[in-house]
């Protein structure tokens, strides 16, 4: 397996042991796991300001409260999907540091590099001086009390829907002042949503096609994460489903649920084989519809696996992918 989607499966198995967080907006108090209190004179806001009010208090997903008096002038981030998110709302210039694994957008090859996703180099970051350092479900919790300890502020999230990453997309405009920004990053997301769900309307529940998606060899997901809602919402049905989180398939089992679709990250290599020719060498899969009918996708492993900002493309692709007839 290649050095990116080793950390991809880091990520997602390390998410497994994360616990849920709540469902509340954070113009309601909460957001992915995390509060939002505005500070003295916040309360007289005008609710449709998009000025944020300092100070800021905010409440991550690991119950970790951060009071920010002014917008953060220096940024690390090491999770990708952050890094997505925090360039998409105009905040190119405040980041001073990403992990190894960040190559979106183009220009994020270029920042000073932090480490890997799950356990980061703490002198680098340390060394970089950031006001604060965001990170997502690449690290778990006892890795970022760890961080936390040598003094590095660090500001966790747990996105387990779409909404989740557009509620951390809104939270991450209300630390910076962005919220302009967010808030247009946040309508394209719901217009792609809306367009994914506009087309997939009319199926009946015997129209709706059994998909198994694998991101990595041998691995799936179920219940409880993004990856599966976006299957759903996408019009499909996650064989997968019954079970939660991420984790290893038994063989048998996806024979027995013959998906009529399967889906694959794409840029998966192992022992020198792609990911397709994993799948379609197993014993008895032969047999799968998908595999008789010849469908067998690869889906980009970046839109498929970061909740970012690009989460709803990878809802696109993967819905154009399952019912092609209905988005021409």
């Amino acid at each position: 397996m290649n050095g990116r989607f080793l950390s991809i499966l880091m990520s997602l198995m390390l998410a497994i042991m994360l616990a849920a967080c709540g469902n509340e907006t954070p113009s309601e108090g909460q957001g992915t796991g995390q509060t939002t209190e505005q500070g003295t004179g916040a309360e007289n806001q005008e609710e449709a300001s998009l000025e944020t009010v300092y100070p800021l208090t905010i409440t991550d997903a690991t119950g970790e409260s951060f009071t920010f008096e002014k917008a953060p002038e220096k940024i690390v981030s090491v999770s990708p999907a952050e890094t997505e998110s925090l360039y998409a709302i105009g905040l190119a210039e405040q980041i001073v540091g990403v992990s190894d694994y960040d190559d979106y957008p183009e220009e994020v090859k270029d920042k000073p590099k932090m480490g890997s996703l799950y356990t980061p180099n703490a002198e680098a970051i340390i060394a970089a001086e950031p006001d604060i350092v965001f990170t997502g479900i690449s690290m778990d919790e006892a890795a970022v009390q760890k961080l936390r300890d040598l003094g590095i502020v660090i500001f966790k999230t747990d996105p387990k829907t779409i909404e989740d990453v557009m509620k951390n997309i809104e939270v991450y405009g209300q630390i910076t002042n962005h919220q302009e920004q967010a808030q247009e990053v946040i309508a394209k997301m719901k217009a792609d949503v809306k367009e994914v769900q506009d087309k997939v309307a009319s199926l009946s529940g015997d129209q709706k096609k059994q998909v198994y998606v694998e991101f990595s060899p041998g691995w799936t997901v179920g219940k409880g994460e993004f990856m599966d809602e976006v299957i759903t919402l996408a019009g499909g049905v996650n064989v997968a489903g019954d079970a939660e989180g991420w984790f290893e398939i038994s063989e048998e089992s996806i024979i027995a649920a013959n998906p009529d679709v399967i889906l694959y990250a794409s840029d998966v290599v192992d022992n020198d084989k792609t990911l397709d020719e994993i799948i379609k060498a197993r014993d008895g899969w032969n047999e799968i519809t998908a595999i008789k009918n010849e469908q067998v996708i690869s889906i980009n492993a970046n839109l498929l696996s970061r909740p970012g900002p690009r989460v709803t493309e990878g809802l696109k692709e993967v819905a154009k992918a399952v019912y092609p007839d209905l988005f021409q």
